[in-house]
């Protein structure tokens, strides 16, 4: 027998018992461990609400061109509830109301008298002072978030443009939502091409044109032509982004009629009509037609809505906005050229701007002899005014059309398309400056600045046709003519006549560029010349830089 083997068994459970044994000890002196540290730890009683929320995430700032603050980062706190730990919801809610009156209590009440949830949200953004009147209540099973709300602290200046982010910090409209990753991902301040004091003058004069001609809405824009640049956009109603969340999704305010509505402009598109003729040598300038006689096409009348000369060079035509020779210079240049001509200015297609969303234009699928002849003053086709602001620059820099921009950047921009001729794009801003100085746009003109512009007077379109009675009254501008650089577009929806004065655009957009342009121009640092007669420069004024302090 061998007695060997049973001694080496027994050898072997009596290590692998040692090694249990100090197994065991060993996970017994953590265990104390872990108890002793505890043991250690003041008392934080939690009510069972959970309070693992992540820190507050900073979205970065927004900054006008010249780095005043326009968005920011603000800290906040909300109060929320956990059902299971709260007796009486009813009144916990009647508390809770005593410090927050806003709430709506029945809505609460139910939410907080339903065991199953674990967390209901009471209200969120409260002021520290809020904060702490909730916490002095000392009622059970509430706690508090800090959090990062968004703040503006102009208001509702450039409302719009900035748009506004959610409670959760994401962004949900205008440039916070458009450029939601860059400005919940980077530190450094995003800037804007707005200047805040253009805005400011900007919102105020198209609020005044509002009030005064009793319109129902309006839109504005200023842009450095040479640049592509945004100045200024504005939209009336304004929009405070404090209180955009609460708004319905119908209100009027919500929408940004400068880039995300479109209008039929008027007559606002003779001068790119008489430009494109002359650029394609369709026309000669000093050539003149004759435009007393309305013209039939294809069933539908086209006269001039005021009496002028019986022959009309393309200065005159521009200068007393006649649809008649307007639509001869159309038809001289066809539909191909044209519609490539409107193509190049950006008319045919969405804005190319940092704005998600903004308005697509609607135009004639093709063009024949009668969409061509409407067209060619500003009827038949819609677009936002940002997009026109962005093609009648091109007249303001030499011919060369370059895409809007909103936000500021020292990368070089991509290069300017030429759509003209610079001969052919002065020598149409000579036209819109007799306009001004002599035809329909005299009420905006501003001594010293020398204003170029056109009036534009559009029948609303209506069920059937259009509207006699409600217009979109519109005038675009360039300054100062002699040196430009400058274009402002006032759009103002159905303005009503009044004393002495009629609805046409003339009465009501033109005189509102011209306040404007008298407003900015210092702020942009343009100097006034003052002549002795016109064209020939006298004294010049020592130009200031500044205007309304914000």
């Amino acid at each position: 027998m061998n007695r060997t083997r049973p001694l080496s068994l027994m050898q072997g459970a009596r290590m692998r018992a040692r090694l249990v044994s100090i197994g065991l000890m060993g996970v017994f002196a953590c265990l104390a461990l872990k108890a002793a540290y505890m043991a250690m730890q003041p008392y934080q009683p939690s009510n069972g609400i959970s309070s693992a929320f992540e820190a507050p995430q900073l979205r970065a700032d927004i900054v006008d061109r010249n780095g005043l603050l326009l968005a920011t980062s603000v800290t906040a706190f909300s109060v929320f509830a956990d059902p299971r730990a709260i007796g009486d919801a009813g009144l916990i809610v009647r508390e809770l109301a005593t410090v927050l009156p806003q709430l709506d209590q029945d809505r609460l009440s139910k939410a907080l008298a339903n065991k199953t949830r674990a967390f209901v949200w009471i209200e969120r953004g409260l002021t520290p002072r809020q904060k702490q009147a909730v916490f002095d209540l000392g009622l059970e099973g509430i706690g508090f978030r800090q959090e990062a709300r968004r703040a503006y602290p102009r208001g509702a200046l450039a409302g719009h443009v900035l748009g506004y982010a959610g409670d959760d910090g994401q962004g949900l409209s205008g440039i916070e939502y458009a450029l939601d990753e860059r400005l919940s991902q980077a530190d450094l301040p995003l800037q804007l091409t707005l200047d805040a004091n253009v805005q400011f003058s900007l919102e105020a004069e198209l609020a005044a044109a509002i009030g005064e001609y009793e319109a129902r809405a309006g839109a504005g824009l200023v842009l450095d032509a040479h640049q592509g640049e945004v100045l200024g956009m504005a939209s009336w109603p304004p929009l405070d982004p404090h209180r955009a969340t609460q708004m319905s999704p119908d209100n009027p305010a919500l929408l940004n009629r400068a880039s995300h509505a479109i209008y039929e402009l008027g007559s606002v598109y003779k001068p790119l009509t008489i430009a494109a003729a002359l650029d394609a040598g369709a026309i000669q300038p000093t050539e003149r037609f004759s435009v007393n006689e309305p013209l039939m096409v294809l069933g539908r009348t086209i006269r001039n809505d005021h009496p002028i000369a019986s022959r009309a060079s393309a200065f005159e035509i521009i200068a007393d906005s006649s649809n008649i020779g307007t639509v001869k210079v159309a038809w001289r240049l066809g539909p191909r050229r044209y519609m490539s001509f409107l193509e190049s200015l950006g008319l045919t297609a969405r804005p190319d701007i940092e704005l998600a969303g903004a308005a697509a234009p609607m135009r004639p699928d093709t063009l024949n002899e009668l969409t061509l002849a409407t067209v060619s003053y500003g009827h038949g086709i819609a677009v936002s005014p940002l997009s026109f602001a962005a093609a009648f620059s091109s007249l303001a820099n030499d011919g060369e059309y370059l895409p809007p921009s909103l936000i500021k950047s020292t990368e070089p921009r991509s290069p300017s398309q030429r759509v003209m001729a610079a001969p052919t794009a002065r020598l149409v801003l000579q036209m819109l400056r007799r306009a001004v100085a002599e035809g329909t746009g005299r009420r905006a003109d501003v001594p010293g600045y020398r204003v170029a512009g056109k009036t534009g007077t559009a029948e609303k379109p209506v069920a059937g046709g259009y509207s006699q009675t409600d217009n979109i009254c519109s005038f675009a501008a360039i300054f100062p003519a002699d040196s430009p650089q400058y274009v402002t577009l006032i759009v103002l929806d159905t303005p009503k006549a009044g004393a002495g004065r009629g609805r046409a655009a003339g009465w009501n957009a033109a005189p509102t560029v011209g306040r404007l342009i008298e407003r900015i121009a210092p702020i942009l640092d343009v100097a006034p010349v003052f002549s002795t007669r016109d064209g020939q420069p006298g004294a010049r004024a020592v130009s200031y830089q500044g205007g309304t302090d914000l």
